[in-house]
C-alpha cells in the first residue's frame, strides 16, 4: 500500500508508526530526564482529533498506565471513561496544577496564550509550517519555574526548570517555515558575534535587529540571579532595555523623537535628514556602548546553560534516538572549560590545595571551603554549574552513581574526577557509604565488636560527611545528632570519641 506524508493519520492510520514514536519516547526518558521517578510533564502535538485520539490509546498502553495519566485538550468538551462531560479548562488546570496528567495531547488549543509553567516536554507528531505559530508553540515550553514550584506537580525534580526538551518525530524543526519573524534577520549567527559586532562598531541593521530577538528570547528564561548579575555588568541596564535600546537605534518614531530632543525643535518642526541621521548615529552609540567584553562572555556563557537540546525520531521507523555529535562536543567542551578552571584555581582556593595534596588532608575540607569553590565557579563561570557539568561526563563516559541531589556533593565529584582521586566520575555519598563499609569491616575483623547502637551513630556521621564532608565535634550538637549530642555519643564511644571522628573525616574522604 502507498500513500503520502499527509495522508498519514488522516486518510491513512498506521498504529505501529504511533507506537514506534512513542516507545522511543518513553525508553529515552530516563536519558532525557535523568533521575525522575515520574514522568516529566509533557505537551504532544497531533495532526487532529482523530489523530489525537489514537495517540492517547497509544500513549495509555506503551506507559501502562490508567486514563487519568494521559488526557486530551481541546476546544470542545470531551466524555471520560465514565461518560462524564469534561470541561477543556478544568483538564486544562489539572495539567497546570495538579500532579495527573502527565501527558497531554492537543491539535492546537494551547499552542497559544495560555501558560503551563511545568511543561517541560513538547514532542512534535505532527509538522508545522508557520513560523511564527511555530514559535508560539515553542513558547509553551519556554516558561522558567522555581524548584519548589515545580516540585508541587513533578517531585522529584531536583532543580528548579531552566530549559525545555524538544523530541521531533517527525522534522518539525527541519522543514521550511513561512511567516519568519522581522527581528530575525540573521538567523544563522551566533549571538557572540553579534554582540561582538555591535561592540566593535558594526551599523549593521540586521545584527541589531537579530540581538535584539536574541536577548528578547534570553530574557524569558534566565533566573533572577542571572538577571541581577547582567545589570551589574551593563550599567543597571536590565536584558529588556539592552533589547530596547537595540530597537530604537532603528525605530523610525524613536529616531525622530530624538532629533526633535536633541536640536530642540517646536512642535511643528521637523527635523532634516541630516539631523535624523546624527540623531540615529546617536542611538546607535549609546546601544553598542552597554556591551562591554565581560557582558559579552556572560550573556553568551548564560545562554550556553539555557540551550536545548533536540532528539530527533523518523516517522515510521527508529533510526536514531540519543545525544547528536554537536551535544557530544558541547559535553567534551563543558568538561575540559570545567578541568581548566580547576587547575588555574588549585594554588588559589583552600578547598582545590586540600584536593591536589595527599589523601589524608581531605579530612580538613569543610562545608564552608566548598561553598567558597561553588560561589568563585558561579561568579567567573556560570555556564559551569556542578550539576550541568555532571550531565556533560554521563555523555561521554560511565559514570558510577546517581546525579546528585545538591551541587555541593556534585561539586565535589567532580573535582575528586579532575584531580585523579576518582578513575571514572563517582558520586560522592557513593564513595563515602564504600569507604565506611571498608572502615567498618577493618574495625570489626579484630577483636573490636560495634553494638547496634554504635553502628547507629556511625552511620549518622558517615550520612552527615556525606553531604557536609567533615564533621566537627560541635556539629554533634546538632541534627541529626539530636538525641543526647556529645554526650550521648561520649557514653557510647567514651575516650575514643575524638578518635574515631578524626579516623572517620580521613577514612570516608580517602
Amino acid at each position: 500500500m502507498t500513500y503520502s506524508g499527509k495522508q498519514l493519520d488522516q486518510k491513512v492510520v498506521n498504529p505501529s508508526q504511533i507506537r514506534n514514536v512513542i516507545r522511543a519516547f518513553r525508553d529515552k526518558l530516563p536519558e532525557i530526564f535523568p533521575n525522575r521517578q515520574e514522568i516529566p510533564k509533557t505537551l504532544i502535538f497531533a495532526k487532529d482529533d482523530s489523530h489525537a485520539d489514537d495517540i492517547i490509546k497509544i500513549v495509555r498502553e506503551e506507559f501502562d498506565e490508567e486514563n487519568k495519566f494521559c488526557r486530551k485538550v481541546t476546544y470542545k468538551s470531551e466524555k471520560d471513561e465514565t461518560n462524564q462531560t469534561l470541561d477543556p479548562k478544568s483538564v486544562l488546570a489539572w495539567f497546570r496544577n495538579d500532579y495527573y496528567p502527565r501527558i497531554a495531547v492537543t491539535v492546537d488549543m494551547i499552542a497559544t496564550g495560555t501558560d503551563v509553567k511545568p511543561l517541560e516536554c513538547l514532542l512534535f507528531m505532527r509538522d508545522v509550517r508557520s513560523k511564527n505559530y511555530f514559535d508560539q508553540i515553542k513558547g509553551r515550553g519556554t516558561r522558567t519555574l522555581d524548584q519548589d514550584a515545580l516540585k508541587k506537580v513533578t517531585p522529584s525534580a531536583q532543580t528548579a526548570k531552566t530549559h525545555f526538551v524538544i523530541v521531533d518525530a517527525v522534522g518539525v524543526t527541519k522543514t521550511l517555515k513561512t511567516d519568519t519573524r522581522a527581528l530575525e534577520r540573521k538567523p544563522s549567527a551566533a549571538i557572540k558575534d553579534l554582540m561582538m559586532g555591535v561592540m566593535m562598531g558594526a551599523e549593521d541593521e540586521d545584527a541589531f535587529l537579530s540581538l535584539a530577538s536574541r536577548l528578547t528570547r534570553l530574557e524569558r528564561q534566565m533566573t533572577p540571579k542571572e538577571h541581577s548579575r547582567l545589570q551589574e555588568l551593563s550599567g543597571g541596564k536590565s536584558t529588556r532595555e539592552i533589547a530596547a535600546a537595540l530597537l530604537d537605534a532603528y525605530d523610525p518614531d524613536v529616531i525622530v523623537e530624538k532629533a526633535i530632543a536633541t536640536h530642540q525643535l517646536s512642535a511643528t518642526e521637523m527635523p532634516t535628514e541630516g539631523q535624523k541621521e546624527a540623531a540615529q548615529k546617536a542611538l546607535i552609540r549609546a546601544a553598542a556602548a552597554l556591551f562591554t567584553g565581560d557582558l559579552v562572555e556572560y550573556v553568551d556563557n548564560v545562554r550556553k546553560v539555557h540551550e536545548q537540546i533536540i532528539d530527533t525520531v523518523n516517522l515510521d521507523r527508529v533510526t536514531f534516538a540519543g545525544w547528536d555529535q554537536q551535544a557530544q562536543d558541547q559535553a567534551q567542551s563543558v568538561i575540559q572549560d570545567f578541568s581548566q578552571f580547576i587547575e588555574a584555581n588549585k594554588d588559589e582556593i583552600t578547598a582545590l590545595r586540600i584536593f591536589y595534596n595527599q589523601p589524608y588532608q581531605r579530612r580538613s575540607l569543610t562545608y564552608q571551603m566548598v561553598q567558597e569553590v561553588l560561589d568563585i565557579l558561579k561568579m567567573q563561570k556560570p555556564a559551569l554549574a556542578p550539576l550541568r557539568v555532571w550531565q556533560a561526563y554521563e555523555q561521554v563516559e560511565q559514570v558510577n552513581g546517581k546525579s546528585p541531589i545538591g551541587e555541593l556533593v556534585a561539586l565535589v565529584s567532580l573535582i575528586r574526577r579532575v584531580v585523579g582521586a576518582d578513575a571514572t566520575l563517582t558520586n560522592f555519598e557513593a564513595t563515602v557509604n564504600r569507604n565506611f563499609q571498608d572502615w567498618v569491616f577493618r574495625k570489626q575483623a579484630g577483636a573490636l565488636k560495634f553494638s547496634e547502637e554504635q553502628v547507629e551513630w556511625l552511620r549518622m556521621i558517615k550520612d552527615y560527611i556525606a553531604t557536609s564532608f567533615h564533621l566537627e565535634a560541635d556539629s554533634l550538637e546538632y541534627e541529626p545528632f539530636g538525641m543526647g549530642g556529645t554526650i550521648r555519643m561520649y557514653d557510647l564511644f567514651g575516650d575514643e570519641m575524638d578518635t574515631l571522628i578524626q579516623e572517620l573525616n580521613e577514612a570516608l574522604a580517602a
